[in-house]
């Protein structure tokens, strides 16, 4: 690289800026949440964000400071997800053109916490992907994605094309003879968002196979990239539940196996068997009885729980091995 093309790369990186995003989430009932930021005129969420600064030590740091400005939410679990940087990313407001990079947080409560603020709300993650909740049988909209996406693998130009093309639709969403991944949910997005089956394409201008009309509408909008933000958070999280305990980081102190297993589907968006899930959480030693009592739904006293925090000096990486008790209706 010559000496011009390199003070051309550093004039350009600082055009930069860089922005920290998070994807706040609980578990209320059985329904899971996110904490959004609504707009103005209500025409498309957020996610808590705020622009890294020079007075944050870390990043961290920085996101848990404008998480509590916005929302008035401390956070506890954070963990890092993926850094953001589509070329169409651009910084609101801004004179000129400043790329944003994007560094997307998940964060994990115990409880939907009041709304301290008038901009602030907990939606249904359900509420952005509809197509992701199989608890009540196959999404119906996924009826008329199904349609678009086969006639998107027809209008390849050749058979090399089709085949791809047809190979991804039956990997994303569980076509053919290929079961569905609940981990999937970036890739279908993606998909979605390439062939200009969701807003967001027609929005950023981006090159589409369809026309505006023909986008799934359910679906509620977010701004800028953070649809795509929140996918991944929700990818991560169906991921994790599998093979660590941070699903107790969503539960109360003591809970029941019926309050932890509808926590477990509602993130997954799938049922489950109940005895097996019993089964595989008590033989790892992941749950221990309080001695105590709850009333049931039906006025039955259900035994009232708590996480065994010794499990992770026992076995330093405890798995639940979940994927063996999650099913499709």
């Amino acid at each position: 690289m010559s000496v011009r093309t390199q003070q051309q790369a550093i004039a350009a990186s600082r055009e930069l800026a860089v922005d920290l995003s998070a994807v706040i989430v609980c578990v209320t009932g059985d329904q899971p949440q996110i904490l959004a930021i609504r707009s103005e005129n209500d025409a498309a969420d957020a996610l808590a964000s705020g622009p890294l600064e020079s007075r944050h030590r870390t990043l961290e740091a920085g996101l848990r400071s404008w998480v509590e400005s916005q929302t008035h939410q401390c956070l506890g679990y954070v963990e890092q997800l993926y850094t953001f940087g589509d070329r169409n990313r651009m910084v609101v407001g801004s004179n000129r053109r400043v790329r944003m990079l994007s560094i997307g947080y998940l964060a994990l409560v115990r409880e939907a916490r009041p709304e301290n603020t008038s901009n602030t709300v907990w939606r249904n993650w359900y509420q952005y992907f509809p197509w992701e909740d199989w608890r009540s049988g196959k999404p119906a909209v996924l009826a008329r994605i199904e349609r678009q996406l086969r006639s998107w693998v027809a209008d390849a130009e050749g058979a090399g094309d089709r085949r791809a093309r047809a190979e991804r639709v039956r990997a994303c969403f569980g076509l053919g003879n290929i079961r569905w991944s609940d981990e999937r949910v970036l890739e279908r997005y993606e998909l979605l968002y390439e062939i200009g089956l969701v807003p967001e394409t027609h929005r950023d201008r981006a090159p589409a196979w369809c026309s505006a009309d023909d986008v799934i509408k359910e679906g509620a909008l977010m701004i800028a990239d953070h649809r795509r933000v929140l996918a991944t958070a929700i990818a991560r999280l169906r991921g994790k539940i599998k093979y660590r305990p941070v699903v107790f980081e969503l539960m109360p102190p003591t809970f029941t196996f019926l309050n932890l297993q509808q926590a477990v589907e509602a993130l997954a968006g799938l049922l489950m068997h109940k005895s097996n899930f019993r089964r595989l959480v008590e033989s790892q030693g992941l749950v221990e009885d309080t001695g105590e009592v709850s009333a049931g739904a039906a006025g039955r006293p259900a035994r009232l729980l708590r996480y065994r925090h010794d499990i992770l000096l026992e076995r330093p990486v405890p798995g639940a091995r979940l994927p063996q008790a999650l099913r499709g209706k």
